[in-house]
């Protein structure tokens, strides 16, 4: 009690000419207060009365205010007058915005009109606001006219939406809140390097031991979180969906499946148990690398517990069979029937600020507001309604991310815009990523700091930050928050909406856009178009977010609470209302290792860097923390190569190469490299990874390549 009495106390602590404001991280999407003073951001501090991390925050939390005033800020719109320097820092000079937008409108115009309303494309990201991602979808399909419209989510979370669809008939990421985790009785946490990507998270997981419960780790690197669980499963890189299936095989076969609520309010169980007898336990040993022994482990705690939570994050979902494993441990979940209830269920750990909410209204290829299909003629028909446009206007779907990158390389497209992402350092296959950009006819960048995909740009907008303008995001739990402005926006920058109101003028699409004069204008116009959508947020008002310190969706009316337990009633959201249990065979990796690449890359974070590290590169604390990229490798691999600890080491696959320093450590398997993915340029470990995609999600395969190493020789003083 005097704990809290303190802690609020201090919270009321202001000092003159200083102003708290009450927000969220841009990072993860969790809770802090901006300290701002004669409009300038000086610091941050946590919120302790904020009920998902009470107050918790992690080293990018810590420094995120540092982004906003940074030296490398892009204060005007910048334009390239030497094409031949595209992809370098140089050959760019100082613009007004009317040269700028004058230009662009000029080329997109003048594109169109040679090659199609499609010649132009938009690639966008889920650390902006929602509203934000709901206009960046409205633009492209309504001010451009063009199908081809994608995000960096497809490099992200959209094999979990496509697993969770395909479970569920809905993707919420979590079907419970956060509050709900530190009293379960046991958390499977498959792929998730959770200390170091969710750190916020922790106090409640470390809770679940305290309290008794138990701790399973699905990963192929003894990660902290892995050093103190009850269990490590510690699996070769693309291997899950035959643990998945083992650990499955296990339940059914020892009585833990709950034959009520399958009977009841699923469909696929036989199918599935009978797909999933080969996997015993040796046969999913031989598959996957875990102990027999460990997996006939991880089914009886699970089995056994009272509730429990399956999470998992990108080392299960960025495989080429993301969807499917996605679809497997969600399984667990339905055969046992631990899920629709408080304390148990399935969540994924969202990878950026909006990841969940920044997939459901728009920029996905494939969808609309509100989640909304584009393949379905009632759901353009309303969306078409709602803007004030025919359904012979909609475009149709478009391609994934990847693809669009292989269309251009092709010329069928030849112009973008680019905004909140940095594909040149988060794509796989980076060589020909670059390459495509460089090919482009046009390329419009809209970013804060001139990012490595920014160097490709012929016109690069200076956008605001996170704390520049105000909005809401969908964090973790599927709770829609509110980030609200602390500062006035440096130099002559603008957010996003606001240039895309304006572009919109310029195209001669203004009476689509031009009534939207302020954030709460776009805020308005969001919450309408997803009414009725499956991801409705329409009552969902900045007032009751603020009073109830964020609201669950789906919220329907104003009236509406929101909805933090998914499927109380045990209805699902397909047609007949039961959730599906798939049958999922077993595919390995699309490249296996072999003679000339006999070792597994797999991929990753660390704590002090975020996504492809364009903002954390530039934080001095961060940078100095870790700097560069570097190799882990286990000791017995290091002395096959005779390779030291930091030593230079050249890594190579089929599509690149790149030289790390060597981390010689005992957490990864024998058989295993991994690589944090936050580094640009020659250091970015992109140019190593497969381009293998998933058929549903179309993510690609980060988690899991063919690989070889090889010592860097020290060239001899003369």
């Amino acid at each position: 009690m005097q704990r809290d009495k303190f802690f609020k106390e201090v919270q009321n602590v202001v000092h003159p000419n200083e102003t708290l404001v009450k927000t969220h991280c841009s990072y993860c999407g969790m809770n802090l207060r901006v300290n701002t003073k004669t409009n300038k951001i000086i610091g941050v501090e946590p919120r302790y009365s904020w009920p998902v991390t009470v107050g918790k925050m992690c080293p990018k939390g810590v420094t995120a205010y540092q982004q906003t005033n940074h030296d490398d800020r892009i204060l005007k719109p910048l334009i390239r007058d030497d094409a031949s320097l595209k992809g370098t820092t140089k050959g760019f000079r100082e613009a007004s915005w009317d040269e700028a937008y004058d230009l662009i409108a000029q080329n997109f115009q003048k594109l169109q009109k040679e090659y199609g309303k499609d010649s132009l494309s938009v690639f966008s990201g889920v650390s902006m606001t929602n509203e934000k991602c709901y206009l960046t979808g409205k633009f492209a399909r309504v001010a451009l006219g063009t199908r081809y419209i994608d995000y960096n989510g497809r490099f992200c979370m959209s094999s979990a939406a496509g697993g969770f669809l395909r479970s569920f008939g809905v993707d919420r990421g979590s079907t419970l809140p956060w509050t709900d985790i530190h009293e379960t009785d046991c958390l499977f946490i498959a792929g998730s390097n959770t200390a170091e990507c969710h750190p916020t998270s922790m106090f409640r997981i470390w809770n679940v031991q305290e309290r008794g419960g138990y701790i399973i780790v699905v990963d192929p690197r003894e990660t902290p979180i892995a050093r103190r669980a009850d269990l490590h499963l510690d699996l070769m890189p693309g291997t899950d969906l035959a643990l998945a299936n083992g650990i499955l095989n296990l339940l059914i076969q020892n009585g833990f499946a709950d034959e009520q609520f399958v009977n009841n309010h699923t469909n696929g169980f036989e199918e599935t148990k009978e797909l999933v007898k080969q996997f015993t336990p040796e046969y999913t040993s031989e598959l996957t690398g875990v102990a027999p022994e460990k997996i006939i482990r991880a089914a009886e705690i699970y089995g056994k517990a009272p509730n429990a939570v399956v999470m998992f994050a990108r080392g299960v979902e960025q495989q080429h069979k993301g969807v499917d494993n996605v679809s497997a441990y969600t399984n667990m979940a339905l055969v046992t029937g631990k899920i629709g209830r408080p304390k148990s269920g399935v969540a994924t750990f969202t990878g950026q600020g909006n990841g969940q909410g920044g997939r459901e209204h728009g920029q996905k290829s494939d969808l609309l507001p509100g989640y909304r299909k584009l393949t379905n003629p009632e759901h353009v028909k309303e969306v078409c309604n709602f803007w004030g446009i025919t359904p012979e206007e909609m475009p149709k779907p478009g391609v994934s991310a990847y693809e669009m990158f292989e269309l251009m390389d092709q010329k069928e497209i030849r112009g973008l815009y680019l905004l909140c992402s940095n594909p040149a350092v988060s794509a796989p296959n980076q060589n020909f990523v670059r390459k495509a950009l460089k090919g482009l006819d046009f390329m419009v960048c809209s970013d804060f700091y001139l990012s490595e995909s920014a160097e490709f740009a012929d016109v690069v907008l200076p956008a605001v930050t996170w704390s520049e303008d105000e909005g809401t995001v969908t964090n973790i739990e599927g709770r829609i928050i509110k980030i609200n402005k602390a500062q006035e926006p440096v130099g002559e920058s603008k957010p996003d909406w606001q240039i895309q109101v304006e572009l919109a003028e310029r195209l001669g699409k203004g009476k689509y856009f031009s009534h939207l004069k302020t954030a709460k204008d776009v805020a308005d116009e969001f919450r309408g178009a997803t009414k009725g959508g499956y991801a409705d947020y329409s009552g969902a008002t900045w007032d009751k977010i603020e009073k109830q310190d964020g609201v669950f969706w789906p919220c329907k009316s104003e009236d509406d609470p929101g909805t933090p337990h998914m499927f109380l009633d045990k209805k699902f959201y397909h047609p007949d209302g039961k959730a599906k249990i798939c049958a999922l065979p077993y595919r390995p990796p699309a490249e296996e290792p072999d003679e000339n690449y006999p070792l597994r890359l797999t991929t990753g974070r660390v704590v002090f860097h975020y996504l492809s590290g364009n903002q954390t590169r530039r934080i001095k604390f961060l940078y100095d923390m870790c700097p560069e990229p570097f190799v882990e490798v286990h000791p017995e691999t290091a002395e096959k190569y005779k390779i030291k600890h930091e030593e230079r080491v050249r890594l190579f696959t089929r599509r690149g190469e790149a030289v790390y320093k060597v981390k010689i450590t005992e957490a990864i398997r024998k058989d295993t490299v991994f690589v944090p993915y936050h580094f640009g340029h020659e250091d970015s470990i992109n140019l190593l990874t497969i381009a293998a995609l998933d058929p549903m999600s179309r993510m690609p395969e980060f988690k899991a390549c063919a690989a070889q190493i090889e010592k860097v020789a020290v060239k001899k003083v003369q």
